[in-house]
């Protein structure tokens, strides 16, 4: 498959430390020469601990905070060069799907206002157009056309997530970016959203980076996993291959520590090696 996405020595790090002038003296480095790609219709699964750099990558990837080092081509095209329309063209193409979709919607914008924001951004779209396309994708993720006019405290978790996917989905993308995209929600919830993204990814080709500490969920959705230690890829490849025949000792542990997925016990936490 050829890649959508292709990232090469991607690297950051933010001061740690500073002497009495103000000067670093120390950096905590977050990613450290990470290299991966992303096929057209591929989900790459990007499992660690936390604070092992998953987050980072994917906010690095979408331009949201910039790197220190490395190159992000995206369709063939270097990201990193992207300025304004060009920029602005690329996130019509390349989206997020935040953890807690409470805090990446407005709490003063309805529903109708928030899935149709992008439409209007992007594309000049408004009033009765705007509102037939917020309606259609709305339906798409299992919404109501009279819950248009309601705000975000009005809905469950798992509702405010449709929403948020509903939102990504907006601007027809072809590339998303969902990070712990049902850590909040309860295990029947997390099953539906998930099945959810499957149906859009074969409906529209989408490709994602789907970013857990749940392996479990990793094994059910990704093609290929990333393994991430300290901010660094310690081990890849396809999930059979990955979770079947682990090779690195941070991977055995975490999947010798990975609920059975035929089972309803969670694990509580991911385990971590010593230094």
């Amino acid at each position: 498959m050829t890649p959508l996405l292709e990232v090469t020595g991607l690297h950051k790090s933010y001061p740690a430390k500073r002497n009495l002038l103000g000067r670093v003296t120390e950096r905590s480095i977050v990613t450290n020469d990470v290299s991966f790609t992303v096929a057209r219709g591929e989900t790459l699964g990007i499992v660690g601990e936390s604070g092992a750099g998953k987050s980072t990558i994917g906010r690095q990837v979408l331009r949201l905070i910039e790197p220190d080092a490395g190159t992000i081509r995206f369709d063939g095209q270097d990201v990193r060069r992207f300025k304004g329309k060009e920029l602005l063209a690329f996130r019509q193409r390349a989206q997020m799907i935040f953890q807690d979709p409470f805090s990446s919607l407005d709490p003063h914008m309805t529903i109708r206002n928030a899935v149709g924001e992008p439409l209007s951004i992007h594309f000049g779209i408004a009033g009765a157009e705007r509102d037939r396309r917020v309606v259609e994708i709305l339906q798409r993720v299992g919404m109501r056309e009279d819950q248009l006019d309601k705000y975000p405290r009005e809905f469950s978790g798992g509702q405010l997530q449709r929403i948020a996917i509903a939102r990504a989905l907006t601007l027809d993308p072809d590339f998303i970016v969902c990070d712990e995209p049902v850590a909040a929600l309860d295990v029947s919830i997390q099953a539906q959203v998930l099945n959810l993204l499957l149906d859009l990814q074969v409906e529209r080709g989408l490709s994602y980076i789907f970013i857990s500490h749940d392996l479990s969920l990793v094994r059910f959705l990704a093609h290929r996993v990333m393994v991430m230690y300290r901010g660094e890829v310690v081990e890849s490849g396809t999930a059979e291959e990955l979770f079947e025949n682990p090779q690195h000792p941070y991977t055995k542990t975490l999947v010798s520590a990975a609920p059975d997925p035929r089972s309803r016990r969670r694990s509580g936490s991911v385990p971590t090696l010593e230094a």
